[in-house]
């Protein structure tokens, strides 16, 4: 971001203002992170500042501060549709392209706001006033961190804000373990424990809550487990009877194709997730190395993200999506193989 632009969201925000901060649908714990970290700035700078959730999110992550706070636009279309048409400044924050906000979309496109994106996607697109958009961050809330401070204002970080920022990092880097954790990270991680995040904590509400069905639904995507040696790939399904068993809870898949990619020579792993009442496979990729799960994705499954991470989504039946994934892994053989 430009020190032009800079300048002139300073200036934008140097009087109270009306804001909506909206995370991409199904946000998750760098979107929910971000987003409220964001939200506590802003208020202690006495901005009229409100997340508004295309959809819900993860209990796992409903003890961030604030969270009691957010506007779901699925079960309150009325009240957030009201606060974007009110709205001076929009921040987008963890997507870069509308549609990533689902039934949002067309409401923010057509909001007079002026619009700012914070967003670490590959590829975005050009509908925001204000962008900053870098692909080598580890995390959309590192980027939160940096945007404070591209302010000169990081003293208004309290525990507060460093606690939701600090679980952006946490979750988005796979606990400081993907290529994309830099030492500039652990600094920033480092500075928001200093600021009040207490690290053992969060990771403890986030990965130490598991529900006995969550369990027994991983051992039955561990059953389902796949690989394909000759291509270095493996894949696991979750079918809706399965899911239904286990009592599916959103998020209750979190980090299962990691298990994929964990296996000895591995290089690239999927998930597929039936989804009936949206008629879809939802589809989450991982690689390691070179290896694009994100160019993958979006010209086989219409999706993206990042280079060793993105989603994808099948509108063919759950057999058929994996018959299509496995057809289409030929083609990829020398990427895989190298």
């Amino acid at each position: 971001m430009t020190e032009h632009n800079i300048k002139a969201i300073k200036a934008l925000l140097s009087a109270p203002k009306h804001i909506v901060i909206v995370p991409h649908k199904n946000p998750d714990g760098d979107a929910m992170g971000s987003t409220l970290g964001l939200y506590h700035y802003l208020a202690k700078h006495n901005h009229n500042a409100t997340v508004i959730a295309p959809n819900d999110y993860p209990e796992f992550l409903k003890w961030l501060p604030g969270h009691e706070h957010v506007v779901i636009h699925e079960s309150d279309r009325e009240k957030a549709e009201q606060l974007i048409i009110q709205a001076d400044v929009i921040f987008t924050l963890d997507f870069n392209a509308l549609h990533r906000s689902g039934a949002m979309e067309m409401p923010l496109e057509n909001a007079m706001a002026t619009k700012i994106m914070i967003d670490h996607h590959q590829q975005p697109d050009g509908y925001a006033h204000y962008m900053y958009s870098d692909v080598t961050m580890s995390s959309t809330c590192e980027m939160v961190y940096n945007f404070i401070n591209m302010l000169h204002d990081t003293a208004h970080i309290d525990s507060t804000v460093a606690t939701c920022l600090y679980t952006g990092i946490l979750t988005d880097t796979g606990s400081f373990r993907f290529p994309s954790t830099t030492s500039t990270t652990h600094l920033i991680a480092a500075n928001l424990i200093d600021k009040g995040a207490d690290h053992s904590e969060i990771y403890n509400a986030i990965y130490d809550t598991n529900s006995f069905e969550r369990l027994q639904l991983l051992g039955v995507a561990l059953k389902n487990l796949k690989i394909l040696p000759e291509y270095r790939t493996a894949y696991i399904t979750l079918s809706q009877e399965e899911l239904n068993a286990a009592n599916f809870r959103k998020g209750d898949t979190e980090g299962f194709v990691n298990y994929g990619l964990s296996i000895k020579n591995i290089i690239f792993a999927a998930i597929f997730i039936e989804h009936k009442q949206e008629g879809i496979i939802k589809i989450s990729f991982r690689s390691k190395g070179d290896f694009s799960a994100n160019e993958f994705s979006r010209d086989n499954f219409g999706g993206g993200g990042h280079t060793n991470a993105a989603g994808g989504k099948s509108d063919l039946g759950l057999n058929e999506t994996v018959e299509k994934f496995i057809s289409i892994l030929p083609s990829y053989k020398h990427n895989l193989t190298l």
